[in-house]
């Protein structure tokens, strides 16, 4: 389990980014990232969900980080990523169609960084197979400062609590602590 002052785990992300230089109706790439790529050098929130156009994450978890961003970089953080068991494809349709322009979001398809996270979950019951437990963390250089944990961590957990990982609640503990103050 993730642990205040550790490092987050390593792994590498497949993305699709936009290339125009391949030219046609889908001018997209393969680029594979690491952690590094994503933590190295800046104070970030990660924040994970079960899945891309899910109720809760759609309607409150990643709009709710998108529109409270310029906000959270007023106390000191400088990117927030979304991560979720989805792959590139996914993710960057539910990003069009959610209209995000500020947070960023990683495909973890494989669930490597999930799973070495201890975040990695079985809902089968929802006909999901493996996804992730909902979490947030505040990082600093790859390292992890505040923790921020739904309750509950199982498989096949019938409900999906949301409320600890909530940017409000971020946002609320950063302001009181300033724990993302640099």
């Amino acid at each position: 389990m993730p642990r205040i002052g550790q490092k987050l785990p390593q792994a590498t992300f497949k993305t699709r980014v936009r290339d125009e230089s391949i030219g046609g109706p889908n001018p997209f790439r393969w680029e594979t990232k690491t952690t590094d790529d994503y933590f190295a050098g800046r104070r970030a929130i990660v924040f994970s969900l079960p899945g891309a156009f899910t109720p809760t994450c759609s309607t409150y978890q990643l709009p709710n980080f998108e529109k409270l961003y310029a906000e959270f970089q007023e106390h000191g953080i400088d990117k927030i990523y979304c991560i979720s068991v989805n792959d590139a494809f996914v993710m960057n349709s539910w990003g069009r169609q959610q209209d995000v322009k500020n947070v960023e979001l990683i495909p973890d398809g494989s669930g490597e960084f999930t799973r070495k996270m201890g975040m990695l979950v079985e809902k089968h019951n929802l006909g999901f197979g493996l996804r992730s437990w909902r979490y947030a963390a505040i990082v600093d250089d790859g390292v992890i400062v505040a923790w921020f944990e739904e309750p509950g961590l199982g498989d096949n957990i019938e409900d999906d609590p949301y409320g600890v990982s909530s940017p409000e609640n971020l946002l609320e503990t950063i302001k009181k602590l300033g724990v993302a103050a640099a």
